[in-house]
């Protein structure tokens, strides 16, 4: 007898493979013990808490003691004969996890049991609200007596776990955070860096695609971000999505929904290496219109956790031709911009906050691992290279996949927890520690202007190319800056200018010195 209980004792019994491994795994053993490693928690129950061997028991436990696995229950009640599930909730019709489970079979599978409706009892919630990220407002469901408080669709449904960190992203006020900013540096000058803020975070959405030389395209998506952020309609309706895409591409060959396959993936040894693939193509509406669900369903919520699964959630979509990462990395600032919770002119530089540490970087790529990766183990032999075929969208394509319907279920069901403690911990660092750090540059430079011009008069422009090259060249006045004003040939006035410069953009530590965090708690 295995000593795995509840969800892993069903997958062995029943020989269910699911893409995302349960972030909790139960078992019995000699005594109570919780184990965590990975975001993996390991639960060892005593021997007299072990379920009797039957799917309606383990079930129960897993649904009572386990985090909620859609994908999982999917392909279970998929795999379990529906008289099996019939027989369970039609004698078990006081039980709570006998309705859930009966509730969920029929909102997964869109069959129906062949058991009466209940008449009596309190409603009880599909997901209990203290644990999960769940809708606003609820619908009764009269014929199981519970509140449907699921955050999607069949279509497309995301669960996100009120782990400690997410509980702490919830209570996080990024307006509130702002405003002691601007309380701090001034509102003209704030206002002023957001306008650089703008331009770094087009620049560093392109350098996480390695493409941030293409001078014209940063332009267009800083551009983009500064006149549709928060502005139009439906963000995710496929009109708005082609608008956006035409304003952050330019000239291009495709743009609208694709119809074709798509992957992700890089060369290696002359070899193509597929670390992602994307649903089919045929799926993609359903798969938006869930995710715009989604953000309807959890109005009111926290921004930073519908603006995190507005972006996770559609770059494993993956609807468009081109600029999927792009729209992914707008959208955080549109959900942060129309719920207010950031409010204009401010661009937040969450990509700028990513690329400029290697650790960021590093955990932007391991949250899309968290689907991804799964998913290239399960059907990592089950897509090929073969024939080049031409599809409707006119694409021309040679790869494919074999398992597009078995693999649905996890496009459908995605577990963003660990994505969305990534944007929760990145938002944190961008306000307190990269506009903090620009707004203080600003003011340094600020200083330098005026520290210069005690000294030397003149137009704003060559006193601010004085300071650069003062501050690029190690503090020192170079043989060029001298060349182009002579005046600083004079030991004496230059000495005065260095100083100035260094004392406004670089002082000395003090003890009274207001500090700026190193940076904000990890999750």
């Amino acid at each position: 007898m295995s000593d795995y209980i509840g969800y892993k004792w069903l997958a062995e019994q029943l020989k269910i493979s699911a893409v995302q491994p349960f972030t909790v795994e139960s078992k019995v053993g000699a005594k109570r013990r919780t184990h965590i490693v990975d975001h993996i928690r390991e639960e060892t129950y005593p021997l007299a808490q072990r379920p009797a061997p039957t799917v309606a028991n383990h079930l129960s436990f897993a649904l009572k003691h386990e985090i909620v696995n859609l994908e999982f229950l999917y392909r279970l009640f998929m795999k379990v004969e529906k008289d099996e599930i019939e027989a369970w909730v039609g004698t078990a019709r006081t039980s709570v996890y006998a309705r859930r489970a009966g509730f969920l079979y029929e909102w997964l599978t869109g069959r129906q049991l062949n058991v009466p409706d209940l008449t009596i009892g309190n409603y009880i919630d599909a997901l209990d609200s203290n644990r999960y990220l769940v809708a606003t407002r609820p619908l009764n469901v009269q014929r199981w007596r519970v509140r449907d408080n699921l955050p999607g669709t069949r279509e497309f449904c995301p669960v996100v776990v009120r782990t400690e960190s997410v509980s702490h992203i919830e209570a996080y006020d990024c307006a509130q955070a702002l405003q002691q900013l601007e309380r701090q540096y001034g509102t003209d000058l704030l206002m002023r860096s957001a306008v650089w803020l703008s331009i770094k975070e087009s620049r560093a959405s392109f350098q996480i695609e390695h493409e941030e030389r293409h001078v014209d395209r940063v332009r267009r998506f800083a551009a983009a971000m500064e006149n549709r952020c928060g502005r139009d309609g439906d963000p995710l309706s496929p009109k708005a999505l082609e608008e956006l895409q035409v304003a952050i591409l330019g000239a291009a060959t495709r743009y609208g929904l694709r119809k074709s396959p798509v992957f992700v993936g890089h060369t290696s040894a002359f070899t193509n290496i597929v670390d992602y693939i994307a649903p089919h193509w045929d799926h993609t509406k359903d798969l938006l219109h869930g995710l715009q669900a989604f953000l309807a369903k959890t109005k009111g919520a926290s921004s930073i956790l519908r603006a995190a699964v507005a972006s996770f959630g559609f770059v494993y979509i993956h609807p468009m031709a081109d600029g999927n990462g792009r729209i992914s990395r707008f959208l955080i600032n549109d959900v942060l911009r129309r719920d207010g919770a950031v409010p204009a002119p401010f661009i937040l530089p969450v990509s700028a906050t990513i690329t400029d540490s290697p650790r960021e970087r590093a955990g932007y790529d391991r949250s899309l691992e968290v689907l991804s990766k799964p998913l290239m183990v399960k059907y990592q032999e089950l897509y090929e290279f073969a024939a080049v075929e031409t599809y409707e969208d006119g694409v021309e394509s040679n790869f494919r996949f074999d398992a597009y319907d078995d693999a649905a279920s996890a496009w459908r069901y995605p577990n963003l927890t660990q994505q969305c403690e990534f944007v929760g911990h990145v938002v944190q660092m961008t306000i307190e520690v990269e506009m903090s750090k620009e707004a203080n540059y600003l003011r340094g430079i600020e200083r330098a202007r005026e520290g210069v011009k005690n000294y030397l008069e003149g137009p704003n422009t060559d006193i601010d190319k004085i300071i650069r090259s003062v501050r690029d060249n190690g503090w020192q006045l170079s043989g060029k800056l001298i060349k182009d004003f002579p005046q600083l040939q004079d030991e004496a006035l230059g000495q005065l200018i260095v100083v100035a410069v260094r004392e406004a953009l670089d002082p000395p530590a003090s003890a009274d010195d207001e500090e700026v965090p190193a940076e904000a708690p990890r999750p």
